[in-house]
């Protein structure tokens, strides 16, 4: 049974919780956001950023991991129950395939522009904007790392 197969079979009766990132350099921010995210339900699925679509998004020298390292580290967290890589720019075909209970993403979204939210509130799901732990940035972290190194 495949990953999807199984999550199919294991939503019954559950509130899924969905979010989705490029995850490259894991820091404190996103192990709170995460903690967080997986509070709000049963079962948190996470929609992953393939390595194109970070080119796409943050430019030629991302990711710094590899789709699958990353999706390895993403699955070891314990508040992370689903990691489905997305080619994409956005998950929006992820979000109306998995039709999570509460779309979630980080303080910067604001409800209208969080991509799917009009997928979920359709069906009458909640989508909320969780809040940042300040300080805590994987570009910031490549910068200092950079910065270091010279």
């Amino acid at each position: 049974m495949n990953d999807y197969q199984q999550f199919l079979s294991e939503r019954k009766n559950k509130k899924v919780v969905f979010t989705n990132g490029c995850f490259d350099i894991l820091h404190r921010g996103h192990i709170s956001y995460l903690n967080e995210a997986k509070s709000l339900g049963d079962i948190l699925v996470l929609g992953l950023n393939s390595d194109e679509s970070v080119k796409r998004l943050k430019g030629p020298t991302r990711p710094v991991n590899n789709e699958q390292d990353r999706k390895f580290v993403l699955e070891n967290l314990k508040s992370i129950d689903y990691v489905f890589i997305f080619t994409e720019d956005t998950p929006y075909n992820l979000i109306s395939k998995i039709k999570p209970d509460i779309l979630v993403k980080g303080g910067d979204w604001k409800i209208d522009q969080i991509v799917g939210s009009d997928i979920v509130l359709s069906y009458g799901g909640e989508v909320k904007s969780l809040n940042f732990i300040d300080g805590f940035s994987t570009t910031k972290t490549i910068n200092k790392i950079n910065s270091t190194s010279k």
